[in-house]
């Protein structure tokens, strides 16, 4: 869903002016809004709360109201209760000994998510495009459309091959797109031919947005979620929320710098930054598929 918003926001962007778009980003924020009421509270953090009947409730609504929630109910009792003989320290918690892998995971995925260039390619596509020779409005339209097929994908197989391989194939092609791109702008300082650059640079822009939507745009989210013990859930999203926007907009005000100064070199270097993202989450990253959260916080 997170693809097809931006989707919907790539054609429009192409067809019509800055202001207007603007003005329509207002509607998905009233619905949101609107939305918020009709959801219902966290059952572990009910749990936690001591709102027995709410819990049950709120969880029997998420399950259906057919689902034996006997089990699970159970369970999240019994970790809850664990979980209230630990000291609450407020934000303090998170930087304790035994809290540093989830953070180090959910900081470093966020952190690799916006360094690898994500927001270089989204903000600035119709810029890269205009600068390699390639109609922007013609390659805007068509990333948007692939996009989506390429998250469908994702959705398919997340829990079929797992977190894990989705993200190493995902961290690995944007990289590989990121140094096609790269090359493309090398070749357009040596006057190479412009038809050739402007293909290189289509290439380049498509490998990298498909494959961040098969894995690093909504995995990592999911992955955070998944992660952090009941006791410092709220403070360990909030402060990876916190990493992933600040990366982000360190990004996006650096990217224009940064293409004016190389325009090959940024690419370089966000391709250096997807590698070793790749890196980092085949070394640290834990498989999460098939596990109930309380199995992950066990573990």
């Amino acid at each position: 869903m997170l693809c097809c918003g931006k989707a919907v926001m790539f054609i429009m962007g192409s067809l019509i002016n800055w202001r207007t778009s603007a003005l329509i980003g207002v509607i998905p924020c009233v619905l949101q809004l609107i939305g918020l009421f009709f959801i219902p509270e966290s059952p572990r953090w009910l749990a936690k709360t001591n709102e027995t009947k709410e819990f049950e409730a709120a969880l029997r609504r998420l399950r259906g109201e057919h689902a034996d929630i006997s089990q699970e109910a159970t369970d999240i009792r019994l970790y809850t209760e664990y979980i209230k003989q630990i000291p609450d320290e407020g934000l303090l918690n998170l930087f304790q000994k035994r809290y540093a892998y989830p953070l180090i995971v959910g900081a470093g995925l966020m952190m690799f998510q916006q360094f690898g260039g994500l927001n270089g390619f989204s903000y600035y596509a119709s810029f890269i495009f205009e600068s390699a020779g390639f109609p922007s409005t013609v390659g805007s339209i068509g990333v948007a459309v692939l996009q989506i097929f390429m998250a469908i994908i994702g959705v398919l197989f997340i829990d079929k091959s797992g977190r894990r391989p989705l993200l190493l194939m995902s961290a690995g092609g944007s990289c590989l797109g990121c140094v096609i791109t790269g090359l493309s702008f090398f070749l357009q300082d040596f006057h190479a031919r412009k038809d050739l650059t402007a293909t290189l640079v289509i290439i380049g822009v498509l490998v990298f947005l498909l494959s961040f939507e098969l894995g690093m745009g909504g995995i990592p989210w999911i992955i955070v979620s998944e992660i952090f013990p009941l006791n410092i859930r709220g403070s360990g999203g909030s402060m990876v929320n916190l990493i992933n926007w600040t990366s982000s907009w360190v990004v996006s005000y650096t990217f224009t710098f940064l293409f004016e100064w190389n325009s090959a070199g940024t690419f370089f270097i966000l391709a250096f930054m997807g590698a070793v993202g790749t890196v980092f989450i085949g070394k640290l990253v834990p498989e999460t598929k098939g596990r109930t959260l309380e199995e992950l916080q066990t573990y």
